[in-house]
């Protein structure tokens, strides 16, 4: 994607210094920060703090993890116990989002076939950055599987303006290019559809308000922002047409995990007969449980996450408490959608409905056998 003119990914291999360079998110939208990730513990640290976040990007940046790993232990990477244990390390950075282990995971696997320190090395860097452009090019399926729900709304409403709801940061800053919920609002964008965003501001880091509404608008997209609760009043008033939003895991039966609030989103949807998307490549389902309430680990971060509030203030970026000093606070990170209240998946394979066998259907070499 491009910012201000320059092609840009969240994450990248500096060919020539080799090394690791992600966006520190935290600071955006008024401030573009690039960091090295040059060990293991740096990149622990980008995914536990958030410089990176959002599944695929998360996925992403565990898999050069294991790249760094080896390069960081030098020949020490042909020990298997030591490999396994950075491995280890890099998936319990965040307990939520299935791309990590999947990504981690699938590097390690890459490696380990190798005996000799540097055709392992090689085969983690190349299993990684096959990683991030498989993933690049998923959220462009994802966009063109899901732009003839938006054409069809558009054509609906006579070529009038598309109203879609979104919450939290599903964009390319979340992914690699295109984003999951925004792959098909940028796709219907630059296909000349009259799209327009609520942006739900989604505490309490303010994903949609700091990143979501920075790469729309960067891309030239309308949007407007919304505090988290206005969703419901707005569906009720016909300002939305759909709801697209992303994921951290999925169920094989269609539980969604995401955001902190997606939940209530899904709720006012199915109140209003609007239909609820979710866009996610095929690295997001974990393929081993059905029940996302009882089965999927949720996020507990840090309360002052809540206590605090970030934003600009005379030049400087600075952090204002807003609950009373000895006040406490409950930092879920994320919740669990049903099955039930989601309308449908968005893949790259394809678009199906929240069931075990139709998901199967699109992946049916997940099947248990």
């Amino acid at each position: 994607m491009k910012v201000d003119g320059k092609d840009m990914r969240p994450i990248w291999f500096d060919r020539e210094t080799k090394t690791v360079q992600v966006i520190d998110q935290r600071f955006l939208p008024h401030k573009l920060i690039i960091e090295d990730l040059n060990t293991v513990d740096d990149t622990i640290h980008a995914i536990k703090e958030m410089f990176v976040r959002g599944a695929p990007l998360i996925g992403a940046t565990g898999a050069l993890g294991v790249y760094i790993s080896l390069v960081q232990a030098k020949n020490k990477g042909v020990d298997n116990d030591y490999l396994v244990s950075e491995c280890t390390r890099l998936k319990g950075a965040r307990p939520t989002a299935m791309n990590l282990f999947w990504g981690v995971d699938r590097v390690l696997a890459a490696a380990i076939k190798h005996e000799d320190y540097k055709d392992r090395v090689a085969a983690a860097l190349d299993e990684a950055l096959d990683i991030v452009e498989e993933e690049a090019v998923n959220c462009r399926k994802i966009g063109e599987y899901g732009l003839p729900i938006i054409e069809a709304i558009s054509k609906k409403k006579k070529g009038k303006q598309v109203n879609i709801l979104t919450h939290c940061n599903a964009g390319w800053l979340a992914c690699i290019e295109y984003g999951t919920a925004t792959a098909p609002i940028y796709t219907a964008f630059d296909r000349g559809i009259n799209v327009h965003v609520w942006v739900d501001e989604t505490r309490p880091l303010n994903q949609g308000s700091r990143l979501t509404a920075w790469e729309l608008g960067k891309h030239g997209v309308n949007h407007t922002v919304i505090t988290d609760n206005a969703g419901g009043h707005i569906m009720q008033h016909g300002m939305v047409d759909m709801v697209i939003v992303g994921t951290d895991r999925t169920t094989r039966a269609g539980d969604v995990a995401n955001k902190i609030g997606t939940y209530l989103k899904a709720l006012a949807a199915r109140d209003n007969n609007i239909p609820f998307y979710v866009a996610l490549p095929s690295s997001t389902f974990d393929w081993e449980i059905t029940d996302g309430i009882a089965d999927i680990p949720i996020e507990e971060r840090d309360p002052d996450e809540i206590r605090y509030v970030q934003g600009l203030c005379n030049g400087k970026i600075e952090q204002v408490l807003v609950p009373p000093q000895d006040s406490q606070a409950a930092n879920h990170a994320f919740d669990v959608t049903p099955a039930r209240l989601v309308t449908g998946f968005i893949t790259e394979r394809g678009v199906c409905r929240a069931t075990q066998k139709d998901i199967l259907s699109l992946f049916p070499e997940k099947k248990i056998r």
